[in-house]
């Protein structure tokens, strides 16, 4: 059900939501590097820890929310697997072909990142891999694995807080007062990040019904993307702004939050235990993404081959996804 029933009214949310959607990612941005530049922790470990979470708050809304009812917790769960493949495949995509198209020669070379922040991405991408293809061999996932899966979150993100690097000397009270407010800004323009892709959800689910889309379809393609809204809007703005290494830690932490953080609270909030055979396509496609992205990271190298790799692997998950269903 969406919050106004006129079509004329739904079309313009639709388009403020998404001039605001701009606005709002370029504040997380901004402010998002100013932070990674006071504090001495690099932009991939921001983008990482800060931009990541701030993004990935639809995601823990949808688990939350499928709590209330139990029946839902697929949709939760389904959710986080389908949220990994489109940040990877579509966002990532779309970014390395942004830079590619903006200078060519520079985008053959991913931009220098200290080891340590290299090493943070390997790891978001291990976790992401290996924990879909442990639940579905062991064919079920209950509370107690939700538990191990928050600290795991917990535990990393513990170890990433003492990665840091040395930074210009100046006064503490000044150093703590910009911080704290381009933190709080950082956190706002986020918050405004997710609101907008609310409302751009709602209004486009609306518009869609309206001209007799079939709801299956809407809920496979409108509602599941629009999760993902905010680490595309925000990870394409950081890769415009130059900052490539920012967008890889959204985008990789984005999804090691999700099957960490999300995903264990969505077990411990179910009150039953979870047959994972049921997201075996997901949980295949999302290690496949993985390998490739692995590879990609590993090899130092953007060029459009990357790019149409992801973009390929993502139609294909869409086209065998799409052959489920029976309209």
């Amino acid at each position: 059900m969406a919050l106004f029933e006129d079509p004329l009214v739904n079309a313009l949310i639709l388009v403020g939501s998404l001039v605001f959607l701009n606005k709002a990612s370029n504040l997380t941005i901004t402010n998002s590097v100013k932070v990674a530049d006071m504090t001495g922790f690099g932009k991939t470990t921001v983008g990482f820890i800060l931009v990541a979470f701030s993004t990935s708050l639809p995601e823990l809304l949808v688990a939350v929310f499928a709590a209330v009812n139990p029946d839902n917790i697929g949709v939760a769960i389904g959710n986080v697997l389908g949220s990994n493949i489109v940040n990877i495949c579509l966002i990532l995509g779309v970014c390395f072909l942004l830079i590619v198209l903006r200078s060519p020669k520079y985008a053959s070379i991913l931009p220098s990142m200290a080891k340590e922040e290299m090493g943070s991405l390997h790891f978001g991408l291990f976790i992401a891999s290996i924990i879909p293809l442990t639940l579905l061999y062991l064919g079920e996932a209950s509370r107690f694995i939700g538990i191990v899966l928050l600290a795991i979150f917990v535990f990393y993100l513990y170890q990433l807080s003492k990665v840091r690097k040395v930074v210009e000397e100046v006064s503490l009270d000044n150093k703590r007062q910009k911080l704290q407010r381009c933190t709080f800004f950082a956190f706002l323009g986020a918050i405004g990040v997710v609101l907008a892709s609310y409302f751009i959800v709602d209004s486009a689910s609306f518009l869609a019904g309206y001209v007799g889309i079939s709801r299956v379809i809407i809920g496979a393609t409108i509602v599941a993307f629009g999760t993902s809204v905010p680490e595309l809007a925000t990870s394409i703005n950081a890769t415009r702004k130059g900052h490539l290494d920012m967008a890889l830690g959204n985008i990789i932490g984005s999804c090691f939050i999700n099957i960490t953080c999300i995903l264990g609270v969505s077990l411990i909030a179910s009150p039953l235990n979870i047959n994972m055979t049921a997201f075996s396509n997901v949980a295949m496609f999302s290690l496949i993404t993985n390998l490739f992205l692995w590879y990609f990271l590993s090899s130092e190298k953007i060029t459009w081959r990357e790019s149409a790799v992801l973009l390929f692997i993502y139609f294909v998950f869409l086209i065998i996804s799409f052959s489920g269903y029976k309209p």
